[in-house]
């Protein structure tokens, strides 16, 4: 009869404890490496008392100098001088294509006048070879046009009010700066033509002028109403050489102040 404690059962315990200790003795292995390798790592970057006192220092007082890399300049070399921007005139015959306008008993029509001398001022721009478009009174090309400068061109009632219904008045663009296109046009305008200027009837409609407010930021822009369709209807009508004269001279002159590319073109051009 054996005994409940026989040898065998001895030999199986101890077989089975030697058999979890070689599945388990891997992973303890890798524990205590990953743990000495933690530990290596916070030793070695763990700093020192000095270093501690240091930085608390330096975060009780803040920093006495900025912070900085010093670059050096690298000087910017430009191969070739930029040239400027081709010259491009935009020219609205007030009303064309849109409605008559202004209308005088016998028919004629402020449109027509319009027309007359704005299609004067692009002919003779033109043959300066200054690049012009003549564009109608809501011309798809006026939105966003961008250019060396816009004028609009209109002229007065065709009633009668008193003897001192003559004369020109201008309107600049409010949304670009305007004042020396504006400045040029109106001092040759009002001394080629003798015509009086007209300040105190500009209206809310030129003021607030539609192109202003459709062409591109940056292109200086003026409406023009060139006279009144009654007193100055010969002025306007006949052949419109002065009225369109004298505009083309006040852009001239704004392009030679701006640019000084078109300098004596009209006396070489006579």
């Amino acid at each position: 009869m054996n005994s409940r404690y026989d040898n065998r059962d001895w030999e199986n315990s101890d077989v089975t404890w030697l058999s979890i200790i070689r599945r388990v003795f891997p992973f303890v292995f890798f524990l205590v490496l990953v743990g000495g390798g933690l530990a290596s790592v916070y030793i070695f970057f763990s700093p020192t008392e000095g270093q501690v006192a240091a930085v608390s220092a330096v975060r009780s007082t803040g920093l006495s100098a900025p912070i900085s890399k010093p670059v050096p300049p690298k000087p910017v070399i430009q191969r070739l001088a930029q040239s400027p921007a081709p010259l491009r005139i935009g020219i609205i015959s007030g009303h064309r294509n849109s409605d008559s306008g202004a209308v005088c008993e016998d028919g004629l029509t402020e449109a027509d006048v319009n027309y007359n001398i704005a299609r004067n001022v692009a002919d003779k721009l033109q043959s300066f070879g200054i690049r012009t478009w003549l564009m109608d009174e809501f011309d798809e090309r006026l939105y966003g046009f961008s250019g060396t400068a816009l004028i609009s061109i209109h002229a007065d009632s065709c009633e009668y009010y008193h003897d001192d219904a003559t004369g020109y008045k201008i309107a600049a663009s409010y949304m670009t700066d305007s004042t020396l296109l504006s400045d040029c046009v109106n001092d040759i305008y009002g001394e080629v033509t003798k015509l009086p200027f007209h300040a105190n009837t500009v209206t809310p409609d030129m003021a607030d002028y539609h192109a202003f407010r459709e062409i591109g930021i940056g292109t200086p822009a003026i409406i023009i109403e060139t006279g009144f369709m009654n007193l100055d209807r010969e002025f306007l009508t006949q052949g419109a050489e002065v009225p369109s004269g004298a505009i083309t001279e006040g852009i001239l002159c704004y392009i030679n102040a701006v640019r000084g590319d078109v300098t004596d073109v009209l006396s070489n051009s006579s």
